[in-house]
Parts: C-alpha cells; sequence; structure tokens
C-alpha cells in the first residue's frame, strides 16, 4: 500500500487505502462480487474463524472491495480503523446499539438528521433509553443534561439543517472529564473539511451516500473510531446485525471518493459566494451559512475547519408560501432531499426530511417552517444565481 501520510488531501482521496490488484495489476481495486470465499484447507477455513487468519470468508462479515473503502475514509480521518455500512442510518444505529443499553442516556444535538432522532424517541426508547437534544452549540446545555446513565454525546456539527456549529474539542474535553463516548456525525463537513477524531472524538459517522461519494447514485455509510478498543466492540455489532455494505456500493464510493477534494473546493466556493448574494437579496429575510460573518459561530468555523462547506439554509419574507412558490420555481437546482451531490439540491426541511420530527421540537431546535436548505453543486456559479434570481422573482 502507498505511503501518504502526511500528503494533501487533493493526493489523499485518490491513494488512500489503494494499491493495484495482485492478480492482474489493474489500478482500479476490483469489485470482489462475492458473497463467500474459499478456504486452501480446513485448517485455513479454521485459522480464519479463529482470527488467526485474517482472509476472508463472507461478505457481511469482510470484504476485500469494502475494506479499501474503509482503509481509504479511516485515512482520511485519521482514525484506527473504518466500518462500512449498508446506509448512513444503519451507521448510526450500529454504534447506537453497541453502546446504548437498557436505561442508558444519550445527549445529541436538537437540530440533528431527522431519522437519526426519529430512531431513538421511537425505537431506542422502547428497550428503556433515555434522551435528551439540546443546542450543543452552547457547552452549557450540554452539562445541564448530563447524568449517571449518559453513555453518548452524538454531536452533528455543521448541524442538519440550521448550518448550527457545535465545538467538538469542548465537546470532547466534556465527554472525557465525564466518562461519555464523543460521537461525531461529520457528513456535513466531510474529511476534507473537519477531522474531528483529531479535536478529540472518539468515533465519526459519516453517510456516505452524500459528499464522498457525490454523484447521487449509492446509499453508504461509515463508521471510523480513533482506538482499537471501540473499533472491534462496534465490528461484533455490525457483524451480527448484518447492516454491512455491498462490494459493488463500496467500489461506486471509492470512485466518488477520488473526486471529493476537487468537488468540495468548486461546491463550496458557489455556497459562499450564493449565500452571500442571497444575504443582501431583498426577498431574503436571513441567510445561515458559516463563512458567512454574520453566521453566530464564524469565528468557531474559522478555528476547527478547514473550510465553511457547500451547505446553506435560508428564510424568505414570505415564509412558508414564499419559500414554496420559490423551491417549485428552480430550473438548475433540483427540488429533491439528500446533499453533497455534484448537482445542487434544495429542499423544505420541515415537510420533508424532518417531517418525523413534532412541529414543537422543530421550531425549539431553530428548524422553522419558513426554512429553505440548499445543498450547492459545482454547477457555474452565475448560472446558479441567475436561477436563485429568477426563482425568487416567482416568489411574490
Amino acid at each position: 500500500m502507498k505511503n501518504i501520510k502526511n500528503k494533501s488531501p487533493f493526493t489523499s482521496v485518490i491513494h488512500a487505502g489503494q494499491h493495484p490488484d495482485p492478480v492482474f495489476g489493474g489500478v482500479s481495486v476490483p469489485i470482489y462480487q462475492s458473497s463467500t470465499f474459499a478456504f486452501q484447507s480446513a485448517e485455513q477455513g479454521a485459522s480464519r474463524f479463529s482470527g488467526e487468519d485474517k482472509g476472508y470468508i463472507y461478505t457481511r462479515i469482510g470484504n476485500p472491495t469494502t475494506k479499501a473503502l474503509e482503509d481509504n475514509i479511516a485515512s482520511l480521518e485519521g482514525g484506527f480503523g473504518g466500518l462500512g455500512t449498508s446506509s448512513g442510518m444503519a451507521a448510526i444505529t450500529t454504534v447506537f446499539m453497541a453502546f446504548l443499553d437498557k436505561n442508558s442516556h444519550i445527549i445529541s444535538t436538537d437540530a440533528v438528521y431527522g431519522p437519526s432522532r426519529t430512531v431513538v424517541e421511537d425505537v431506542f426508547s422502547n428497550f428503556g433509553v433515555e434522551y435528551d437534544y439540546v443546542d450543543t452549540s452552547e457547552l452549557k446545555n450540554i452539562k445541564k443534561c448530563i447524568k449517571s446513565n449518559t453513555k453518548l454525546l452524538f454531536v452533528e456539527t455543521p448541524a442538519n439543517p440550521t448550518m448550527n456549529l457545535t465545538d467538538i474539542k469542548d465537546c470532547a474535553e466534556l465527554a472525557k472529564k465525564n466518562g461519555l463516548i464523543l460521537v461525531v456525525d461529520n457528513t456535513f463537513a466531510s474529511p476534507i473539511l473537519q477531522k474531528p477524531l483529531d479535536l478529540g472524538a472518539d468515533i465519526v459517522i459519516h453517510s456516505l451516500t452524500k459528499f464522498l461519494n457525490g454523484h447521487s447514485d449509492v446509499v453508504g455509510g461509515m463508521i471510523v473510531t480513533k482506538k482499537e478498543d471501540l473499533f472491534v466492540k462496534i465490528q461484533k455489532v455490525l457483524r451480527m446485525m448484518g447492516g454491512t455494505m455491498d462490494p459493488h456500493q463500496a467500489w461506486l464510493i471509492l470512485r466518488g471518493v477520488k473526486t471529493l477534494a476537487l468537488r468540495i473546493e468548486k461546491s463550496q466556493d458557489n455556497a459562499l459566494r450564493l449565500a452571500r448574494y442571497l444575504e443582501s437579496h431583498p426577498k431574503v429575510k436571513w441567510v445561515n451559512h458559516p463563512g458567512l460573518e454574520s453566521h453566530p459561530q464564524h469565528t468557531l468555523a474559522k478555528k476547527q475547519m478547514d473550510g465553511f462547506g457547500s451547505m446553506l439554509c435560508f428564510g424568505l419574507k414570505g415564509g412558508f408560501d414564499a419559500g414554496r412558490k420559490m423551491i417549485n420555481s428552480v430550473k438548475i437546482c433540483t427540488l429533491a432531499v439528500s446533499l453533497g451531490g455534484v448537482e445542487s439540491l434544495i429542499q423544505h426541511p420541515a415537510s420533508m426530511t424532518h417531517a418525523s420530527v413534532s412541529k414543537e421540537e422543530r421550531e425549539k431546535a431553530g428548524i422553522t417552517d419558513d426554512l429553505v436548505r440548499l445543498s450547492v453543486g459545482c454547477e457555474g456559479f452565475e448560472d446558479l444565481k441567475e436561477d436563485l434570481d429568477q426563482a425568487l422573482a416567482e416568489s411574490n
């Protein structure tokens, strides 16, 4: 395997975890589309099941294509190891299954991806798990909720869809002091812009569906741990529960990751320019993007991130009805959920991605009915600006 330690992210996304096919020398990692792997002898089979031989047994347990992706993302995040999952939610629920037992307690960012919250409130609560959802951008809110049975601190930063930021380093210090495991959903930033493990987090989660794949054509998730003991504990749960990744999924995402740095460079430049344009538009009431000086955690963004990202949200002075007319009028931006693709995606969280969260809880988390979320893609800036301009004109 190539030594790419301390190399540029433009180099790391292409080479980390990658090596030519040892059989034929193919530059692209092969798709090992096999459910099971043959043993050369009964002794080798026994050795693999005992763990002495690290070879492959069965794709639910491990696969060479998936392993290449796991090594790639773990290297980008600076972690011990990665675990590929069938979706981002599979990554989240696997971590929850590994650490949330009966009567345990989780503290989480309130403006978190809707299903990340709903799975705790509607499913894990059935097994006695307690929870508190708070604005984690204020450390005092987290401190108030810590109890003797608190196990996990789950932070999403930037938060979905409000774009609020949480200080990862402060959370890590608080978690360590209280014996908590700090989990950071790094989907919105990607390891190009933010490395939570370097800031003290224990576990990083990604929906690979988003920026890391970047082409809106595959679903997947990833868990990366800082230390081996956490990796082993989560790996055991993942293998038993069966939420593992398919090798073809892994291959598609590996292909997408190679252009991650390039895509983010273009899309975040577009996003900041669009955020500034929207902030000055007479029909726009407010804009939230970490790169704007008006963002409440703009200073924190400059401290813990290597760029401001390509996600933003905004509200129109005409409220929800104006926002609906506006998103119904776009011609280049695509009206669809998800994010992080090469194409710009626009949606209304209160009625779409966060509809499963009650209106009261949404508003408490800052997910107002007028909030429109925009995932800015790699199109030409002037084309995107023109599209938003004509859509805003239709919002009367």
